[in-house]
């Protein structure tokens, strides 16, 4: 039997947390998730996930800081990160896509069948 995708989910909205993992889990990952980007930050170190779904704006460190720090560290700098985030410009994207981000979804625009298919996606599934 093929081992399960590990996902680390950094968001800090409550209610979409939990759907999201909720979600995930019934399609088959194994999923964690963290509040803040320092918690996620050390909860990828500590997992070495398959993927991360990252939000931009976050207490303790933002999506930002969390992604420079993820590229920097030798187990997690090749983690495909899924940045999701209401933050729709242009700017925000080539930001976050400079800083070694996998792919960027616009909370807004897409809906939780729609994440999936875009892990599957990232991950080759």
């Amino acid at each position: 039997m093929e081992k399960k995708k590990k996902i680390v989910i950094i968001e800090d909205e409550v209610i979409l947390r939990e759907t999201l993992q909720d979600f995930l889990e019934k399609e088959d990952f194994d999923v964690d998730s963290a509040a803040d980007g320092e918690a996620g930050v050390e909860m990828v170190m500590r997992k070495n996930p398959d993927l991360v779904l990252l939000d931009i704006i976050l207490p303790k460190k933002n999506g930002y800081e969390v992604i420079t720090e993820l590229r920097e560290n030798q187990t997690t700098k090749d983690v495909p990160i899924i940045l999701l985030t209401n933050l729709g410009s242009i700017r925000d994207i080539e930001k976050a896509l400079a800083l070694g981000a996998t792919t960027y979804l616009v909370k807004a625009d897409y809906q939780l069948k729609e994440i999936v298919e875009k892990i599957k996606g990232v991950l080759e599934m």
